[in-house]
């Protein structure tokens, strides 16, 4: 058993097809001809996709603000020994490129590459975890962020730097 030969004239008239079909061909008539008069801006797309980004987010804490400012930035060609690749992104370092050592751990990365991962807020090294702010450092950083934060409630009762 199958469908009827006539079972699309049961749902739509061929007329009505005919007509459908008619509206398409002048819908893209008149979109060609604006976009050909450089008009495209009355033209609205069909759907309205998300576009998705690469970028990094466009929110950034303060905190991965602070680690990039005391995270020095060296250019590859200066370092003594160092490794052959780039754990994050796996490509081989160049002599130009922009490197940034961790203070804890050592470990170097791209500038590119760490500033994406901090960028997520995240305050680890991508390789062994230890954290960006050395011991010693932290009690300073933080006293930096809550100043930073605005909130002159919590950060009123800090010693003064």
């Amino acid at each position: 058993m199958g469908f009827p030969v006539g079972y699309t004239e049961l749902l739509f008239p061929k007329l009505l097809l005919h007509i459908l079909s008619l509206l398409g061909l002048i819908r893209k008539l008149i979109s060609s001809i604006l976009r050909f008069m450089g008009l495209q801006d009355f033209l609205e797309p069909d759907i309205a996709w998300p576009e998705r980004s690469t970028r990094m987010p466009e929110f950034e804490s303060v905190s991965a603000l602070l680690i990039r400012e005391i995270l020095p930035v060296v250019k590859f060609r200066e370092l003594v020994d160092p490794p052959e690749s780039c754990a994050v992104c796996l490509s081989e370092f160049e002599e130009n490129d922009e490197i940034r050592r961790l203070a804890n751990c050592r470990h170097i990365f791209h500038r590119g590459c760490l500033d994406r991962w901090m960028g997520y807020d995240q305050r680890t090294c991508p390789l062994c975890r230890t954290h960006f702010i050395p011991e010693d450092m932290q009690g300073v950083f933080n006293e930096i962020l809550w100043a930073a934060s605005g909130i002159p409630e919590f950060h009123s009762h800090l010693p003064a730097l």
